[in-house]
Formats: C-alpha cells, sequence, structure tokens
C-alpha cells in the first residue's frame, strides 16, 4: 500500500502565501567561481550555480502584507534581521512537511530558484523529513512534468555531496540536523567538520564555504526547537540564507511576519487533524473517604518527609495533588479543611527502611505503604491496557468496514516492562506484555468481536516493540537521540506503509507488520514519526511522564487512510483517545500550557489584533488598505479605557456582557471608516473571547465578618474557662467483643476493591479562547479476573499492618467467612482486611476509652477563636446582635447550622454562644473531633448553665456514619472528664438543649 497525496485546498494556500513573498521577482540564477586563492585545488575555475533575489525589502513587506490582509493576520511593520524570515504556521499533522517539499518545487518552477536548506531540531525529524520525500518523489514527478531535483540528507563523511550541491544546475535539497553545524571555528577542537577548511574531499575548502556562496533559501523545521540559541542562530546565519521560511504549529519568536495560519485552533475547526478525546482511569474512591497515595519517601541526616498524592480544597473546587508531610503534620490542615481527612489525624511516623517504606497516621486509615501504591499504580496500568484495547476494538467494527486499519501506540519508560531475556537469551513478555495478552483475550470473550476481522489471528501476534537495539542484538533503553535511535527511526519509518496494510491472505498481505495493530514504542522515540492510523495513545510511564501532551498527540493527529492509501476525513472517523496519566481537566490544562509556553496566545488582545481589518480596496490594483497598527493600538486602549480588558489583555466580565446585551459601542472615528466596522471588530472579538463561557458574578455579596472586641469579655470568658482545658485518653479493650465486631464489618464491607476502576473520556475542544473538555463517557469497570497460584504471608503482613496477636488474627478471619476471596486477590484482600480490621480496632477502642485532664491544666490557645477579621459571602452569614458572640456574624456551613444561629439570636436566655472553629479538635483513636457549639445559658433568670452542642441534619444513631457517632462519643467523653460544669448535648435546634 502508497499512501495517496492530494491538492488540499490549505495546503495550495500556504504554498501560494510563500509563492506571494517573492512577487516581482525575476526568474534569473547567479553564477560564482570555486576557488581557494592558497590551493591549486581541481575546483579552480569551476562554475557553481546560487540563489539571487532582486526585489526590494520594501517590496518584499508590500507582498507580505497583502498576504497577512487577504489571510486575516495582523499585518507586519517591517522584516527584521539580516536576511529575510518569515513564519508560517501548521498544525501537527497538517503535512507542513509536505507544503514545503511542494513549495520548494513551485518556487523553483516559478522563479528558478535552486538550493535549498532544510534545517530539523533532532535526528528522528530528519529521519522522518527524508521518509518524506521518499514517499513524495512519484507524486511529485507526475504533479510537476518531470522537474528533476536532487535530496540528500548531509553526512561529514560524504563531503562529495555538498560540492555537488554548490555546482548543480538541478534543484538540491539538504536535509541537516542543528546539531551537525552549531559548533563553529570559536569552539576550536569541538567545532563541526562543516567549519574545516583541511577536508581532503574538498581540497582545503570549508564545506560552510561553499553552501554560503549559494545562498540557499533555508527552511526552518520546528524553529523554536532549531534556533533557539545563540549558536544556533549564528550557525543559521552562516548558512548565508537570501531568505528563510519557518514552519512550526506554534512560533515562540513572532518578530518574524506571519504569512500563513493554520494552528491547532484552525486545524480543529476545519476537521484538518483528528478529534481529540482524553480518557483516564483511577481507582473508584468513595466520596467519603479520605484519599492517600504514598509517593516516595526522603531521608536526610536530618529529618524524614514523604510525599503523598491526597486531594486538597482550592478557591473554587477539589483536586488531586503532591503534598509533602513530615511528622506531626495534620491531615485536615494539609487539605486545606477537606471534611474526609480529620479522621486521618496527624503524622506519627514515616518509614523510610528499603523495602519497609510506610506513613503511620494517628487515625484511619493508620498506615499506608509504598509497596501498597506500587501495586495500585499497575492495576490502573492494567485498567489502561484495558480501555484501550477495547477502544481500539470498537473502532475496529466501525472503521475496518471502510478498509481503515486501526493501530494503538503504547509509550513506555522501561524496555523490560515490555520484553525481557530468559537465561539463554530468547525473548519473553515483560509484565506490560504479560497484561496486554491477558485483557486482549479477555476482551475477546465479548460476542460483539466475534465478527472481527483479526478475530483469529493469535494475540501474540497483534503486537510488537519498536526499541534500539544493542551490540548483542538485546533490546534496551535509550535518549532518543544515539546513534542507535537512528536506526530505530529508520525501522519504524520503513514499516509505516506495512503497519497501515491490513492482514489478508488471500491478497498475500501476510507480512508480520500486517498483523500488528498494537505498537510498544520507548517514550525516549517521541517525536519526528507519526502514523495516520494511529487511534489510540496510551502511557505507561513509572518515573515522571517526560512526553509533553502535544508530542503525544503529535504521533496520531494525522487523518486516517484506507487501504488504497486516500485520506478518509471527518471526525465520524478521526478520532484520536488518549489514555492519559492525569485527569482529563489536568490534561486538558497542560495542554494548553504548553501551546502558551511554545508562543501560541489564547484570548490575548494584542495591540495588532486588528490591524488587518480592510477599510478599503483599490479599484485599479486590487490593493488593499488595512486599518493599521496605530487605528488598532487606538481600539485596543478604548477598550482597555472601557474596562473590556484588562491588564493581562485579556477579556472582562464587563465585554462579555455588553456584547450579550447588545450595549457594546466603538467611537465614531471607526464607524466612520466602513460601514459594517462595529459588527466586524465584534466578530474579531469573539475569535479572541468565548463570550457564553464566561458566568457574570455579583461581586457586592462579599462580606467581612469582624472580630467585636467589646463581646471578649464577662460572658466570654465565663464559657470560656469551661471548655478550655485538654485531655488524654487511656484505652482498656474488650477483646472477645472486639474479635466479633471486627470479623463481622470484614464479612459486610471486604471487596476486592481495587479490580473496580473508573473511566472517562472526555472530547477536547480547541478555539481561540483556550482548551475545554466536554464529558463524553463515565463508568465503572473491573479488569479481568485473576487465580494467584503463590500466596504471600497474610498472617506476618496483619501482624505488620495492626500490630495485633496472630491468634486473635486467626479467629477474626475465620469467623468473617472470607478467605475464599484471598486467593481472587492476595494483595488487595490483605491491603483492604488490614484497614477494615484497623477500623474495628478503633471502633472498640471508644467502647473503652477513658480521658483525663492534662497535668498543668494544659489548656487551648484563645487565639483558635479571635481573629481580626474573616472574609466571606453575605450567603454564608447570620447577624449577631448584643455582644453575644465573638464576631459581629457568625459563619454558617449549613441550612441547620443557620437556623441554629438564627435560633440563639431570638432567644433571650442565650447569653453567649460560640461557632468553634475547625481549628478546636479533640484527640480520638479516629482522628481529631471538632465539636460545633459552645453555648451559655441563663435559666429562670439565675442559673447560669453551659453547653457544648453537637447540631447535624439527623441525631439518630442510625442517620450518623459509624466514625462520626464514635468521635461523637469521645467528645462527649472529653467534656466529662475536664469536669467545669459543661454539660454535652446532641441537637439539631436550640429547643433540644433545653
Amino acid at each position: 500500500m502508497k499512501i495517496q497525496f492530494d491538492d488540499l485546498t490549505y495546503q495550495t494556500d500556504a504554498i501560494n502565501a510563500i509563492l506571494g513573498v517573492f512577487e516581482g521577482q525575476q526568474i534569473r540564477k547567479s553564477e560564482f567561481t570555486i576557488m581557494d586563492q592558497d590551493a591549486q585545488g581541481k575546483l579552480f575555475g569551476e562554475k557553481g550555480v546560487g540563489n539571487k533575489i532582486d526585489i526590494s525589502i520594501s517590496k518584499l513587506l508590500q507582498n507580505v502584507q497583502q498576504i497577512q490582509i487577504n489571510r486575516g493576520i495582523p499585518i507586519a511593520k517591517n522584516i527584521p534581521g539580516a536576511f529575510p524570515q518569515f513564519n508560517i504556521e501548521m498544525e501537527t499533522g497538517t503535512g507542513k512537511t509536505f507544503v514545503y517539499l511542494k513549495s520548494i518545487l513551485e518556487v523553483n518552477r516559478k522563479y528558478g530558484f535552486t538550493k535549498f536548506i532544510i534545517v530539523v531540531p533532532s535526528v528522528a525529524i530528519k529521519e522522518g523529513v527524508m521518509k518524506t520525500l521518499e514517499m513524495t518523489r512519484q507524486y511529485f514527478k507526475t504533479q510537476m512534468q518531470g522537474q528533476v531535483y536532487r535530496s540528500f540528507m548531509y553526512d561529514s563523511s560524504q563531503l562529495n555531496d555538498v560540492q555537488a550541491f554548490a555546482t548543480s544546475d538541478n534543484v538540491e535539497i539538504m536535509v541537516i540536523n542543528i546539531q551537525a553545524f552549531s559548533k563553529s571555528a570559536k569552539n576550536n577542537d569541538n567545532m563541526n567538520i562543516i567549519y574545516r577548511n583541511d577536508m581532503d574531499a574538498l581540497y582545503g575548502i570549508a564545506p560552510i564555504e561553499l553552501i554560503a556562496e549559494t545562498n540557499p533559501i533555508v527552511i526552518i523545521d520546528e524553529p523554536q526547537s532549531v534556533d533557539n540559541t545563540e549558536n544556533a542562530q549564528a550557525a543559521i546565519a552562516a548558512l548565508n540564507p537570501s531568505v528563510a521560511f519557518r514552519f512550526s504549529a506554534t512560533h515562540k519568536n513572532k518578530s518574524y511576519p506571519l504569512i500563513y495560519k493554520l494552528g491547532p485552533v484552525e486545524a480543529y475547526q476545519q476537521k484538518l487533524v483528528k478529534q481529540i478525546e482524553v480518557a483516564g482511569i483511577k481507582r473508584s474512591i468513595d466520596g467519603n473517604e479520605a484519599y492517600l497515595k504514598l509517593l516516595s519517601i526522603k531521608a536526610t541526616a536530618k529529618t524524614i518527609t514523604a510525599t503523598v498524592e491526597m486531594l486538597v480544597k482550592n478557591k473554587t473546587d477539589i483536586e488531586k495533588k503532591d503534598i509533602k508531610l513530615k511528622q506531626g503534620d495534620d491531615l485536615y490542615i494539609k487539605s486545606k479543611r477537606i471534611a474526609a481527612y480529620e479522621s486521618v489525624g496527624f503524622v506519627k511516623d514515616i518509614s523510610a527502611v528499603p523495602s519497609n517504606e510506610y506513613i503511620e497516621f494517628s487515625g484511619e486509615p493508620s498506615m499506608i505503604r509504598l509497596s501498597q501504591s506500587q501495586n495500585e499504580d499497575l492495576e490502573i496500568k492494567r485498567g489502561q491496557i484495558r480501555k484501550t484495547i477495547e477502544e481500539h476494538l470498537n473502532k475496529e467494527l466501525k472503521l475496518n468496514a471502510l478498509g481503515i486499519k486501526v493501530l494503538s501506540l503504547f509509550f513506555i519508560d522501561n524496555v523490560a516492562n515490555y520484553r525481557q531475556y530468559d537465561e539463554e537469551g530468547n525473548e519473553i513478555l515483560g509484565i506490560y506484555g504479560q497484561i496486554f495478552e491477558e485483557e486482549y483475550k479477555d476482551a475477546l470473550k465479548s460476542s460483539k468481536y466475534k465478527k472481527l476481522r483479526d478475530y483469529d489471528v493469535p494475540v501474540e501476534e497483534t503486537h510488537n516493540g519498536y526499541f534500539s537495539i544493542d551490540g548483542k542484538k538485546k533490546v534496551k533503553n535509550t535518549s532518543g537521540s544515539s546513534k542507535e535511535d537512528e536506526t530505530t527511526y529508520n525501522i519504524i519509518m520503513k514499516n509505516k506503509e506495512d503497519l497501515l496494510t491490513m492482514y489478508d491472505e488471500e491478497k498475500g498481505k501476510t507480512k508480520a507488520a500486517h498483523k500488528y495493530r498494537f505498537i510498544f514504542s520507548h517514550s525516549a522515540l517521541k517525536e519526528g514519526w507519526d502514523n495516520p492510523n494511529v487511534f489510540q495513545i496510551c502511557t505507561l510511564i513509572e518515573s515522571t511522564d517526560t512526553i509533553t501532551k502535544r508530542q503525544k498527540i503529535g504521533r496520531g493527529l494525522r487523518i486516517a487512510v484506507n487501504q488504497d492509501g486516500e485520506r478518509v476525513p471527518g471526525f465520524e472517523v478521526n478520532t484520536l483517545t488518549v489514555m492519559a496519566n492525569e485527569s482529563y481537566d489536568e490534561f486538558a490544562k497542560d495542554l494548553q500550557t504548553e501551546y502558551e509556553e511554545e508562543g501560541m496566545e489564547f484570548g490575548i488582545f494584542k495591540q495588532d489584533i486588528f490591524s488587518s481589518l480592510v477599510i478599503k480596496v483599490d479599484e485599479h490594483t486590487g490593493i488593499k488598505t488595512p486599518l493599521g497598527h496605530e487605528k488598532s493600538e487606538q481600539l485596543v486602549d478604548y477598550l482597555k479605557e472601557q474596562k473590556y480588558i484588562d491588564d493581562k489583555h485579556k477579556g472582562t466580565v464587563a465585554l462579555a456582557k455588553a456584547i450579550k446585551e447588545k450595549t457594546f459601542d466603538i467611537p465614531e472615528e471607526f464607524k466612520e471608516l466602513a460601514p459594517d466596522m462595529k459588527e466586524r471588530i465584534i466578530e474579531a472579538i469573539e475569535l479572541k473571547f468565548n463570550v457564553e463561557k464566561i458566568e457574570i458574578k455579583d461581586n457586592d455579596k462579599k462580606e467581612s465578618v469582624k472580630l467585636n472586641k467589646e463581646a471578649l469579655s464577662g460572658p466570654f470568658l465565663e464559657l470560656w474557662e469551661r471548655i478550655k482545658y485538654k485531655t488524654n485518653y487511656t484505652i482498656q479493650l474488650d477483646t472477645d467483643k472486639f474479635i466479633k465486631q471486627a470479623g463481622d464489618k470484614l464479612n459486610d464491607e471486604l471487596i476486592v476493591r481495587i479490580n473496580k476502576l473508573e473511566y472517562e473520556r472526555h472530547k477536547i475542544e480547541t478555539t481561540e479562547a483556550g482548551i475545554s473538555t466536554v464529558k463524553e463517557e463515565s463508568t465503572v469497570f473491573a479488569t479481568t479476573e485473576r487465580d494467584y497460584e503463590k500466596a504471600p504471608d497474610i498472617l506476618t503482613y496483619l501482624q505488620n499492618e495492626t500490630k495485633l496477636k496472630r491468634k486473635t488474627l486467626i479467629r477474626i478471619l475465620k469467623d468473617s467467612g472470607t478467605l475464599s476471596d484471598f486467593k481472587r486477590n492476595p494483595q488487595t484482600y490483605m491491603m483492604e482486611a488490614a484497614r477494615i480490621i484497623n477500623a474495628a480496632k478503633r471502633m472498640a477502642m471508644v467502647d473503652g476509652i477513658k480521658y483525663e485532664k492534662l497535668a498543668g491544666n494544659e489548656v487551648y490557645d484563645q487565639s483558635l477563636i479571635i481573629k481580626e477579621e474573616i472574609e466571606t459571602y453575605s450567603d454564608n452569614i447570620v447577624p449577631v446582635s448584643n455582644n453575644r458572640s465573638p464576631y459581629d456574624h457568625i459563619i454558617v456551613d449549613s441550612s441547620v447550622e443557620r437556623e441554629f444561629a438564627e435560633a440563639c439570636e431570638q432567644d433571650t436566655n442565650v447569653k453567649f454562644y460560640i461557632k468553634l472553629p475547625t481549628e478546636f479538635k479533640i484527640k480520638t483513636p479516629l482522628g481529631m473531633y471538632n465539636p460545633d457549639w459552645a453555648l451559655a445559658l441563663e435559666k429562670d433568670g439565675k442559673d447560669h448553665l453551659y453547653f457544648i452542642v453537637e447540631t447535624k441534619g439527623s441525631i439518630a444513631s442510625e442517620d450518623l456514619r459509624p466514625t462520626e457517632l464514635a468521635k461523637i462519643r469521645c467528645g462527649e467523653k472529653h467534656f466529662s472528664a475536664i469536669q467545669t460544669g459543661i454539660i454535652f448535648k446532641k441537637a439539631t435546634e436550640l429547643l433540644e438543649v433545653y
């Protein structure tokens, strides 16, 4: 199968933009003499052929501005630099390599230029360009009426190619990576051969001198990675270009005029690349649980710190974050006060002992281990592989009938996880290879896949890996830029069309590559190659994921092809599913950040944004007059004055409101320039600013709750005296009762939960305003059930985790009736059993708990309650009257609390009341307990009673979670122990306190 090339409108537009730069250029060539004044070389007198541009810079600028006006691109003020350079923006997957190769031939055909150099950032991209040159040769031969051209890869050991480049009268195309000529004479012994004048092949002439004499037209592929250093910029200048065209999806250096724009936004909106959707796998987590995952532990001579992944509250939402912990840290505080973490308590101990790394907490869970996280990670990766297989097979059901072979790509960072060797050197599967085959076989058990054309192909023939090979012919990990990698890229490129070809015995399509549908590749081989029929990309990365989001999607963005090599357009066919390591919103956010770091600006109103709006067209010449820079700047300044643009040049809520309510207007002087100027300006604004996604909020609802110092006297102090004392507790455990409770709890709650994974798939939408996601699927699924032959030592494990005796554990496990589940997944069974037994142990502790006031009458610090000012919203506060609380308002979190506070305000018997802050905590075996209210009542005008009141939506025992109920019981025992006459009450309303 050969990939077919078409005349695509957008590619023709890009080529015409390049041709338009030279409008007015006469066809001519420049001849020069190759000679060395000191040498008697054979080259003396021989003619070389180069390029010569004979149009002025002012004419070039006029050409460029007309191109920009026609394309709706802000116009250039000038053409900077020692030689003209122009930016062409083309998204990955839209065929920029094809465009610049065809541009070379069209420029030669129209203007006679013959010398071209393509500069690339890496070996990988160089191999990709050479492959495209090979694939397009026949197409260009037909399209360009047999136009003669020679292309070659610069090789310092083949300098005769450089000589031929300089002397040939035909089109010459040199492909060179920047590393081959970025070290000039300034680097002395380390300089590249291209700068040396002692090479026998050229009789004392430095290769760079020959190249420079040709005044080549230089194509820079991915300039943000090519000329991003002073050395690289000097190297490009040393080529002595007549002109340079810079091709990239996102330009960092915007000082050069942009003559064509087909960025990520335009490519997505015109459906010229695949629709991207991002899917993610995570453990199914109970919303009432405190999510914790131990990532690493670091020990120094002075401290031990642990890094955990946990949920953290931000201004608007809850997100997963990596948080550093040390001994004594309170998890509730670290989470920014998420209620579920109160039960975890504080860090009691951190172990950095190799193979026994863990964190011990004062609450529940009592301990998390690094080994536990590693097992969970592997199960997540199993889930990723399973869902990638299912997405793949589902697409095959739909696309095979259209002649489209579906491919899936797995990136891994350690080749041993896919392929290993036994003692005799034979290839065997690594863990990911084993998981793939297990999950593939299990997936095929579904009846809907029985009609797949490749259903009968053995699983071991459906997948293969592309890795670099060492001297012993074994696969190895590499950096992506080594000599071995160059060979690997070459193999990938050569196999490109075979991978696109369906296995078909009748048609003789029986190569191994025809059967491959699932490809494993090292994560270092992350750029410079792609395949149009990659529909799923899954990253199975153990360490830090070094593959950028753009590199991931870049391997499969191109529109798919059928068995005739023809493109099959449309999002209904072309959807690329990225199985991400992170959540969908993190992926979208990071993808936008990467675009911005590479120079793309989402939603920015630059000073020149309106400069190319046409206000007049010359009837005779067709020359268009644009609004221009000065007027564009005036208009942007006007938008800033109206508060429509903020200091960061982004649209504001006021702008969204004005456009939505049709009150937006422009100064009269602009309306006079063209009859529909206001509408065209609004149209330009809406390209950059998504009005519909701006929520217009009422900022008038913010309130400051202030400390009332007058209230911090008599009644407050009397109440504080009764609640301020701290306690400690001791425990007596009823063993028989505990064993029964633990066995019952195991029987009720034990599930091999790690096999239940959550799967979400979201579509990525790209606009000028930014990148967003739209949910498409959300489900919970299980991976393959497996029987384990070798069982770990469960009793030793549980002893370490629970600190219980073996005979106690044996009784619990037997009484629970759950041991049959142990064989299904021993590791998960042990982890879950330890968690449940520890939870039962804490509940049992509550029955035997005894609180005592701390020696020396240690007390809580009054500053826990007293803060100068707290900012909140008016919806969350109740005003306080008559100095009956420390603040002028009470901040409430629920309707129950609001009703209780309002009742206190209306009841004249309530002399003082405090909504206790979250920092007021009482230690319990289940984590910290935070009571709700402290109250001072006057009864019958004389008796003063003091209460701690726990308010819940319901105070019935059956409606409260066991942990919550147990904490309340502990709180009651604490206040009884301090013996200050404080009375503990559970109530849903004030009347229940009496």
